[in-house]
Formats: C-alpha cells, structure tokens, sequence
C-alpha cells in the first residue's frame, strides 16, 4: 500500500516517528508521500526524508491556510525549494473557504502560480479544496495540468465525475471520511472505478473509526482498505494491487 498524503513530519510525532513507521511497515504500507503545507514545514519534512529515504517521498506547496499578505515571499522560497530539491508533485495546493476568507484573493493567485509550476515542471499536483469545489475545478480545468488527484475527497457524485473529466490523468484521494457515520462517500464511490482511487491518511488528520478523535497514522490505512473493500465487493488484496497501481501511474513511482 502506499500513503499518497501524510503530515507525520508535525510535531505530533516527534517521540514515537520510528514506532510510527515499523507499524506502517507491518501492515503492508510500503511508501509514502509528503506533502508540504508552508516555509516552515520545509525542513521538518527534509530532515524526516532523510531518516527514511526509501520509505518517505516529498511534495512541495503552500497550502491555501496558510496563504497570508506574505505569500508571495513564500512563495518564492518554495519555488526555489523546487528548483533545487528532489520532489515527486507540487502540493498541498488548492483553496480553502471553510475557516476565513480574508485571503481569498491571494488563496486565487497562490493557485495560480502553483499550477503553473506544476505545468511548467511537468509534475502532478495534490489538491486541497474545501467550500470551493466549483472554483478549484474551473482553476484546473483553464491550467493546463494534466495530473493530479483531489486530495481528501467527500464532494459528490457530481462533483467526483466532473474530476474524473477533467483533461488528463486525475484521482480521488481517499481516506478516513470514508468510515465516518452517516458520510455519503461509500454511496458516491458507487459510480467511481477502483482505477481513479489513491489511498490516503492525511495523519495526524481525520482518523479513521475505531479510532475516530485520537492522533491518525499510516498504519490506519488498513481501515480504510476494510471498507474499500466492503464498498467494491473485492478483496483487500485487490484493493491494496489497484490502488498501489494508481498511486505508482500518478506520482511516476
């Protein structure tokens, strides 16, 4: 299995990062990618690659949280970390309107200018989108990036399908909301192949049950994996082969 989104270079895991990764290592996750989130995280994020070089790979963004009056000084750090260092997507890039929309305008232009990386770099793009589905569809649609995945997806069918039209090579993130009471992704996933779905944690973020409220790690994945399964009448072991295919067609692993 491989873990297309994991945060575990925050401080949550500072004391226990090498249990962490044995426990992913025993339940068959055999990579994972980094997705950066702002100036700061950059070298939390190299210092654990470096740790775990044959396990960990790397992304490199602003996430739209993130995006302030300076975002463009940031912004220029880490285009001049992506010039310079070896990262496999450009991401966590996207917008978000759930929380403030202060910075809604830089959130736009901070978009913007990381998709034309990721066109100008030929690399795939990890997206966040929370209350502005309509608007980061329409943003990649006029970029030009031909691949990417929509990272934590629960929008609707609708939505899912209009991704998955979308010029080139795009995937649905999948991670604990699928095991969320009263979530409606199981039924969405419904009218999704198997061949347009990553596997994802997002840890520390969104834990799945039974662990719902407690730090998420990678070793969760299998319980996302469980309820794939369940949905798509398939085997773990096919769920595992699929997405691990996806994943390694996605980020050229």
């Amino acid at each position: 299995m491989i873990d297309t989104h994991t945060h575990i270079y925050v401080n949550d895991f500072d004391l226990d990062i090498k249990d962490v990764m044995a426990r992913a290592e025993l339940i068959g996750v055999t990579q994972m990618i980094l997705p950066n989130i702002n100036v700061e995280s950059i070298q939390q994020m190299k210092s654990l690659h470096e740790s775990f070089p044959n396990k960990l790979l790397m992304a490199i963004g602003l996430h739209p949280t993130d995006v302030t009056f300076d975002y463009l000084d940031q912004l220029e750090i880490i285009s001049q970390e992506l010039r310079e260092g070896k990262y496999i997507a450009i991401g966590e890039v996207g917008l978000d309107y759930y929380w403030d929309t202060q910075f809604k305008n830089q959130q736009i232009d901070a978009f913007r200018l990381q998709l034309d990386w990721a066109k100008e770099s030929e690399l795939p793009v990890i997206i966040h989108s929370r209350k502005a589905m309509q608007e980061t569809i329409t943003m990649v649609k006029n970029s030009g990036v031909k691949r990417g995945v929509f990272h934590s997806f629960s929008g609707s069918k609708e939505e899912a399908l209009q991704i998955l039209s979308l010029n080139g090579d795009w995937f649905l993130g999948i991670n604990g909301v699928l095991t969320f009471k009263n979530c409606k992704l199981p039924e969405v996933l419904t009218s999704i192949p198997l061949e347009k779905i990553v596997l994802e944690t997002d840890a520390p973020y969104l834990t799945p049950q039974p662990y719902r409220g407690q730090r998420n790690e990678p070793a969760y994945l299998q319980y996302i994996v469980e309820k794939l399964a369940e949905i798509y009448n398939v085997s773990i072991e096919k769920i595992d082969e699929i997405t691990t295919k996806n994943a390694k067609d996605l980020f050229l692993l």
